[in-house]
């Protein structure tokens, strides 16, 4: 079994955010004296940093006991830290990359992982991206877009073309919304997330942006948030209006089969109809883990997604 949505922080990462804390803002606050502390950076997204973010044997122990022979790790998106100058963004992710390769030499059949990068400078960021392949990751996890500009904008170009030529996994992971109307009742995260990840998605589809960078493998967290589920109104929409349809060359429906999606939907319909709308072939095991809201042990349809996604042969 697989798992390519699961989230570690190596000592490496500690120790930096350690010694930078005044530089970015990093906090460590006891919440509940039963719970691990929490870590918020620049005084936003805080979370429990419980021992399997950053205890790599108990991790490796969890991941075994469960039954995953396989896990992509990714840097956790509380430090992406895109907020921050490109000098201290750049070199988090290449400390974050380093450690994180050099993990993934100890047990090769059992890890990857894809790096992270300073995405609010494109030029930079795809520097780190090809220095990332270089040491052995498989990619980057990146958020939706930064401030008002979305992943299709020619402000990412530089970076998408070096994806592309990489023939990269790009691993798109949403933040938080902060849209004032859900400021309760963990909305933030419950309807935020996946509606940024809706968000993005979509606008990557519709702007054809797959055909230009056709090498380029996306993988979307959460099942792709509401958009599989909403296809149909897509799908109208391109019979319907120019503005929808003048960059596509398909309805949206087959786009939406050129993308990869994860498994972390907590609902056996919800992943039967993801596998519907776009083949087991797209749909890799994930899990979440260790965030509070996991999928645990990740679901996983078939190994057809992980050998297209990962390029290896069928068995």
């Amino acid at each position: 079994m697989h798992d390519f949505h699961t989230h570690f922080i190596p000592n490496e990462v500690l120790n930096w955010l350690e010694e930078n804390k005044n530089a970015v803002h990093a906090e460590w606050i006891k919440k509940d004296p039963s719970k691990e502390d929490f870590l918020f950076i620049n005084g936003k997204w805080g979370f429990e940093l419980k021992q399997p973010f950053i205890n790599y044997d108990l991790y490796m122990k969890e991941q075994e006991n469960i039954g995953v022979s396989h896990s992509m790790i990714s840097p956790i998106p509380q430090l992406f830290l895109y907020d921050f100058p490109v000098e201290i963004t750049t070199e988090m992710s290449r400390v974050y990359n380093h450690s994180l390769s050099q993990l993934t030499k100890q047990t090769p059949d059992k890890l990857s992982a894809v790096g992270t990068v300073p995405l609010a400078h494109p030029n930079k960021a795809a520097e780190v991206l090809r220095e990332a392949m270089n040491i052995g990751l498989k990619g980057a996890i990146i958020g939706p877009g930064i401030g008002q500009h979305m992943l299709s904008d020619d402000f990412f170009k530089p970076f998408f073309e070096e994806a592309n030529r990489l023939k990269t996994i790009l691993f798109i992971h949403p933040l938080l919304c902060e849209d004032p109307r859900l400021k309760r009742r963990m909305m933030p995260n419950l309807v935020g997330v996946p509606w940024e990840t809706t968000v993005c998605a979509t606008d990557i589809l519709l702007s054809g942006m797959i055909d230009q960078y056709p090498d380029v493998k996306i993988l979307f967290a959460h099942g792709g948030g509401f958009l599989p589920y909403q296809i149909g109104r897509l799908d109208k929409g391109y019979e319907q209006w120019k503005l929808v349809s003048s960059n596509l060359q398909a309805p949206p429906s087959e786009y939406l089969k050129r993308f990869w999606y994860d498994t972390v939907l907590w609902n056996e319909a919800s992943v039967d109809n993801l596998v519907k709308a776009v083949g087991e072939d797209r749909v890799v095991g994930g899990s979440d883990y260790p965030f509070d809201l996991c999928v645990w042990p990740p679901k996983e349809i078939s190994e057809k997604g992980a050998q297209t996604l990962l390029e290896y042969a069928v068995k």
